[in-house]
């Protein structure tokens, strides 16, 4: 039975949402699956996937195809280096210390980017917040100078009134 690992679409119209499955490669895209494995969720930005990396070595180490969008999201959490680690183990070329460090390190380095875009995103949106406000402030100003003419000369004009009405009274 050949199994592919691939996207199972969940979700309403407009807002996708995958499961990352190992199904058999004849049932339908949202069908019947042996296995989830994770989830892809593209509407957040950066995108969120969650993923058991263990499990998702096991089915590739058992001859499991993902598909191309799959491969990329393997590849973007780290399983296909551990497959590929884990077969430098059985041949000899690494020890397993050796692997998992290089695989921790590989981790962390990914984690460092993908908290770097985060950081940018959040900075842009504060700098874009900050810009508005700053519009909003200056059109605010100069509504109240343009009103402030107004009221001052109505105020002028009032006070001669009544400074000529107070004199007819003395009088």
């Amino acid at each position: 039975m050949p199994v592919k690992i691939r996207l199972q679409r969940h979700g309403k119209k407009g807002k996708p949402f995958y499961w990352i499955v190992a199904a058999d490669a004849r049932s339908k895209r949202d069908g019947k699956y042996l296995e989830k494995l994770g989830i892809y969720n593209p509407n957040t930005n950066p995108a969120t996937v969650e993923l058991d990396v263990d499990g998702a070595v096991q089915w590739l180490q058992n001859g499991a195809q993902p598909t191309d969008t799959a491969k990329n999201l393997l590849s973007e959490k780290g399983a296909l280096l551990k497959n590929h680690l884990a077969g430098g183990i059985r041949k000899g070329a690494l020890t397993e210390e050796q692997a998992e460090a290089k695989f921790t390190a590989w981790l962390e380095e990914k984690t460092g980017k993908v908290q770097a875009k985060v950081d940018g995103l959040s900075e842009a949106q504060a700098k874009v917040k900050a810009e508005a406000l700053a519009a909003e402030k200056a059109v605010n100003e100069a509504r109240i100078a343009a009103a402030a003419p107004v009221v001052e000369e109505e105020v002028a004009e009032e006070a001669p009134a009544a400074e000529a009405e107070a004199s007819n009274e003395e009088e």
